[in-house]
């Protein structure tokens, strides 16, 4: 007797994309030619025919429309329209980074001039910029200066991001986040 493996575990899995030919289960569809004109409301056995004479597929573009609306063309370059069209838009958008910037409350003015130099950068890009000051030891006793330290940051700032979240102390820190215009 002959072993038979069964695959008992076996993911079913639903077709992926547009219904297409004998998938689309409606009984009258709207459809489009492959020229694009409007042929009206047909049964879709009809359209099914009128698109193989042609040596194409119908494919369903809008299953939410009463009659769904079915358009006659090739369904590998509808897939592949549809995916340069997801490619195209994933390209065009952009993610928004969070970058740190570190200060304490005794920051000389060059190392200060050039942080602010990278900040001005980021926000250029696009990117927010989180500002923080942090005490060690003493420094808690004037968190005054870290404060003015962030009015400073905010009006260097101005021309090119807003204050998203204002100036805070958490810990033994105060901290500040700025967006881009």
């Amino acid at each position: 007797m002959a072993f038979q493996k069964q695959n008992y575990f076996q993911r079913r899995t639903k077709p992926k994309g547009p219904k297409a030919n004998e998938r689309i289960r409606a009984p009258q569809v709207q459809v489009i030619s492959s020229e694009g004109k409007n042929l009206g409301t047909l049964s879709t056995q009809e359209a099914i025919n009128i698109a193989r004479q042609e040596g194409l597929d119908l494919i369903e573009i809008s299953p939410n429309a009463n009659p769904p609306v079915c358009k006659i063309i090739d369904i590998g370059k509808y897939k592949y329209d549809l995916q340069k069209k997801a490619h195209k838009a994933k390209k065009k958008q952009r993610v928004m980074n969070l970058k740190e910037i570190k200060l304490r409350p005794v920051t000389e003015i060059h190392d200060y001039n050039f942080k602010i130099k990278n900040a001005q950068k980021f926000l250029t890009k696009g990117d927010k910029v989180k500002f923080t000051v942090q005490f060690r030891g003493r420094e808690m006793q004037h968190t005054k200066l870290g404060y003015e330290l962030m009015t400073r940051i905010t009006n260097d700032t101005a021309n090119l991001g807003k204050v998203e979240v204002q100036p805070k102390f958490e810990g033994r820190q105060i901290v500040m986040i700025i967006q881009p215009l």
